[in-house]
Order: C-alpha cells, then structure tokens, then sequence
C-alpha cells in the first residue's frame, strides 16, 4: 500500500467551508504542515477536494525516516528519538519509518501532523498546479524533494 504526504501551502482566509472542513479532518491545519494518509479512495477523494490548498504525493520510505527524525514528536511535545521510540514497541527509528512505509499509518503515541520550514529557495507558484509550473496539487515522487527541501 502507497502511503501518501499531504503539504499544505495555502491559508485559510476566504475558502469554502467544505474545503476547510476537509483541510481540518486532514489534519492540515496550518501552512507548511505535513500528514501521511494511506492510499484509499476516501483519502484520495479528499486530497482532491483540496488540491488547490495542497500538495501531495509517494512518500519513500527514506523520506519518511528523515521527517521522523527530524520534525517526529510524541504526544505532549516531547522530540521523537530512538528511546522514544523503543517505549512504542520498535527496536528503531528506521523500523518505526519502515512500518510506516509498508500501511501501518496510526502509530500510538506519536502526533499525526509534522510541522515544517517553508522550503529551501521557495516554492514556484501557489495559485498554479504542478503540472504547469506551480506547485498545487498532485507531484508524485517529487514531493521527497519537497519535503527534504523543508525539513
């Protein structure tokens, strides 16, 4: 199973409640935050919905390790670290990243939602789509250049 990484780049100000309803329900709800959501058509429906607000796309296993690594918390704010994550019932980091890459989205304990830097050398355009020449929307394997770029 895919696992996706949903970015959001957008504010909140003048949107449809529908759309901010998604955006919430996400877990997005700030700019320049970062959730993983599984590859479902439920989820997929609703990164469509807010596509204009997003950016998504495959995250590889590497990259799911370097947002754990860095930008990881547990519940209460405390960093992630390779203790902290024993107390979670993985012997590593790098397990606790794999098992994530391989569909096991919800782990206890630690927080959904990864709070990054706005990208290094910026983003291109926020009110155009990838596919031509911004950066809204579905990216595909380029968004672990993305995130590498925010973390």
């Amino acid at each position: 199973m895919a696992v996706f990484a949903a970015v959001r780049l957008r504010g909140n100000v003048n949107k449809r409640r529908e759309v901010k309803d998604t955006l919430r329900m996400l877990g997005l709800t700030r700019v320049n935050h970062c959730v993983l959501v599984p590859d479902t058509p439920s989820y997929r429906g609703m990164l469509q919905k807010v596509k204009d607000f997003i950016t998504w796309g495959e995250v590889d296993c590497d990259t799911i390790e370097l947002l754990l690594r860095h930008r990881g918390e547990l519940v209460g704010g405390k960093k992630l670290t390779d203790e902290n994550v024993k107390a979670l019932g993985y012997p590593s980091l790098s397990e606790l990243a794999k098992a994530i890459c391989e569909g096991k989205i919800r782990v206890e304990g630690l927080k959904k939602v990864f709070r990054l830097h706005p990208p290094k050398k910026g983003l291109k355009s926020i009110k155009h789509p990838f596919g031509h020449g911004g950066d809204l929307g579905y990216r595909g394997k380029a968004i672990n250049d993305l995130i590498a770029r925010m973390v």
